[in-house]
């Protein structure tokens, strides 16, 4: 692991076209990326000389073109892993075809349809016993409770460990470390020496938790993830062991963060939008839709970064080999020459080409997983009496996945009938 470069709030702000330390920004980033597409069409270079792209067209164009990937620079290398000693070994999401494009189809042998839809009668479980506990917190205090914490937080982590065969004395630490693994997406220079420290140890845990479950899923396969990334680790091109567990890993800390913030957002949302809560408990069958266009609205995937793999050009802006380009994958789903009216949420919309879970090769291989979730979270909560306890919920300062800090709400069950 490399070391991390120095934390620099001042030098940050040059770099992008926004200032990610201001919880204004936060709480509500789209008309400042409004005023800087009309400014500049979409595409600007920062004072600090990165080129940050803001339009759908050429965010996509980006994803889609091979002279762009994740290079070798400082920045990508202090994001790999190494397990006690082994081979540093890159996340899926971070890496380059050749090696990316075989290990995603190794991955994509596990991660079936069969194995999502398998989940949903047991989210459907959780979701009705978080939302059952968060009611009586509710009623035995003030009235109010977060639903981050108690509910999204916990359904998204549970979820995965159930997809992954994680066994129960694991989750506590696995919750804890997964808010921290998640942060830790963010580029290296907006860190704080605390946060990369955390974001390493967590990982480090996950990988040697994997691994160890790898070892008795060997002995004895079960119904889960690790057992199908076990069963394709056979042959030559198979999985190594450090690929398998640093895999998990991936999906671990992305999975746990992508999941709970897609479920924050949306029902904040909603929660502003009460005519569209409205809407939905009206609907509750159209809920997959109405996710997508929630994921388009507000989803967790806020900004990327790519590098350019050999001299190239972008919105007019020449780019040298290995310089990085900025995506803003926030701004690119508010594109108005792509979506009517696009800061208004349309629940009776289904958008197309929603940006949520990325473009491209490097497309988040477990979004079913979030959607199922989201889906299950949001027609469940919109079965009740559900209200704001604030008139704007903190957001955590995220910039990969923007989530809410807390979601404090007034909770309780509909009167019958």
């Amino acid at each position: 692991m490399t070391e991390a470069p120095a934390f620099d709030p001042s030098f940050v702000t040059q770099l992008l076209p926004f200032n990610p330390f201001d919880p204004a920004f936060h709480a509500d980033p789209y008309p400042v990326f409004r005023k800087i597409r009309e400014e500049s069409g979409g595409a600007i270079r920062t004072p600090a000389g990165i080129v940050t792209l803001l339009d759908h067209a050429h965010v996509t164009s980006v994803l889609s073109d091979p002279k762009f990937g994740w290079g070798d620079s400082e920045a990508i290398r202090s994001q790999e892993l190494s397990i006690d000693g082994g081979e540093p070994t890159r996340f899926l999401a971070m890496q380059d075809p050749p090696d990316h494009t075989r290990l995603r189809g190794l991955v994509s042998k596990a991660f079936t349809p069969r194995m999502v839809e398998r989940l949903r009668s047991r989210t459907q479980e959780i979701t009705d016993r978080l939302l059952a506990e968060a009611r009586a917190e509710a009623a035995a205090g003030n009235g109010t409770v977060d639903l981050v914490d108690r509910v999204f937080r916990p359904l998204g982590g549970l979820v995965l460990t159930e997809m992954m065969g994680i066994p129960e004395e694991f989750h506590a630490l696995a919750f804890e470390y997964s808010a921290d693994s998640a942060r830790g997406l963010d580029p290296d220079f907006t860190l704080t020496p605390e946060q990369a420290r955390k974001r390493d140890e967590g990982r480090l845990w996950f990988a040697r938790l994997t691994s160890e479950l790898a070892r008795r899923r060997r002995a004895e396969p079960g119904d889960d993830l690790i057992s199908d990334l076990v069963q394709v680790q056979e042959g030559d091109d198979g999985l190594t062991d450090n690929e398998l567990a640093v895999i998990c890993v991936n999906l671990l800390a992305a999975g746990f963060g992508a999941t709970a913030a897609q479920m924050s957002n949306s029902a904040l949302a909603l929660l502003q939008n009460p005519d569209q809560l409205e809407w939905l408990r009206a609907h509750p069958d159209r809920v997959g839709g109405a996710t997508e266009e929630l994921l388009r609205f507000d989803g967790p995937l806020f900004l990327l970064t790519r590098a350019a793999l050999e001299p190239t050009e972008v919105a007019g802006f020449e780019i040298a080999a290995g310089e990085q380009v900025f995506l803003s994958m926030g701004s690119a789903s508010h594109d108005p020459a792509v979506y009517a009216d696009p800061d208004r949420l349309d629940l009776s919309r289904t958008p197309t080409k929603v940006l949520g879970y990325g473009h491209g090769i490097h497309f988040c291989v477990a979004a079913p997983v979030a959607r199922l979730a989201t889906q299950v979270a949001l027609n469940s909560l919109a079965r009740h009496t559900v209200e704001l306890a604030v008139e704007q919920p903190p957001f955590n300062g995220a910039l990969v996945i923007r989530t809410l800090a807390e979601l404090p709400v007034r909770l309780s069950a509909p009167a019958a009938g």
